[in-house]
């Protein structure tokens, strides 16, 4: 298990750092979920809680100076524990949440203490020194590193022999609880998504998704596939009608070219 719990802790400092530059998304819990599962040898349980996690952190986005829980944190030890545990998916999210928003706090004081180095970079630039200010700013990505990877490898190394035995003493009705609360989050996920995004025109496409779910019983990928389908039709009925209009304000300059020239001059 050490090796395991290094490897995961080594992961974990590479998705913490790309939380914060934003270039491959591959902090998200699909993919985190998917790494961790291989590296404890049940690829298919990681995916499957990764792919159950992603959905609740898809509507939990920052608002100004409101930090959502952290999912770097959320998805490798959410799924760590669902399959250290042999636990289904769902119970994940109830072990996952309350890990990650714990472990934002943290980072809001770790963030609060990075703030005397913003000091020293103004302090830098106005002497010119740029090797100083190249130093500072690898020394943040190194903190966040180290940070991560302490917060991921401790939990496991330490708690995954008695994961499992923690589990079998919850009673049943804790445990279905986590169930219950595994299966409402990531709706929560999308509500607040939609609450984001959402508009008058938007109505007609969720009252069919909502059909096609709860009474048609159509399994989540084959209703994936059907808002694709819709996406692409309006993505080329929109192509075409600018295309359209390109072509009807083209015409009338022509005419008035032709009719400009006309004399010769």
């Amino acid at each position: 298990m050490l090796i395991q719990a290094l490897l995961i802790g080594i992961w974990a400092g590479i998705a913490g750092i790309d939380l914060y530059n934003g270039l491959t998304h591959i902090h998200r819990p699909i993919f985190t979920g998917l790494v961790v599962g291989l590296i404890l040898g049940d690829w298919q349980t990681g995916l499957m809680a990764g792919a159950t996690l992603e959905l609740v952190w898809a509507g939990m986005v920052p608002l100004a100076g409101a930090q959502p829980p952290n999912v770097v944190i959320g998805g490798i030890i959410g799924t760590a524990f669902a399959i250290l545990a042999h636990q289904e998916a769902s119970i994940a999210v109830g072990v996952a949440v309350p890990f990650a928003v714990a472990v934002q706090g943290l980072i809001t004081l770790l963030f609060t203490a990075y703030s005397p180095i913003m000091h020293k970079m103004d302090q830098l630039a106005v002497e010119g020194n740029t090797k100083g200010i190249d130093r500072l700013n690898y020394l943040g990505p190194v903190i966040l590193f180290v940070f991560y990877f302490i917060i991921s490898f401790l939990p496991i190394y330490f708690g995954a022999d008695q994961a499992e035995a923690v589990v079998n003493a919850l009673p049943k009705w804790l445990i279905n609880g986590l169930s219950v609360a595994g299966g409402i989050m990531p709706a929560v996920g999308f509500a607040m998504l939609l609450k984001i995004m959402w508009k008058v025109s938007y109505a007609p496409f969720f009252a069919i998704g909502f059909i096609i779910a709860a009474y048609l019983k159509l399994p989540i990928l084959a209703i994936a596939v059907i808002g694709i389908a819709i996406a692409a039709y309006d993505f080329f009925i929109s192509s075409g009608k600018s295309d359209d209009s390109d072509k009807g304000s083209s015409a009338p300059i022509k005419e008035d070219l032709e009719e400009d020239y006309s004399n010769g001059i």
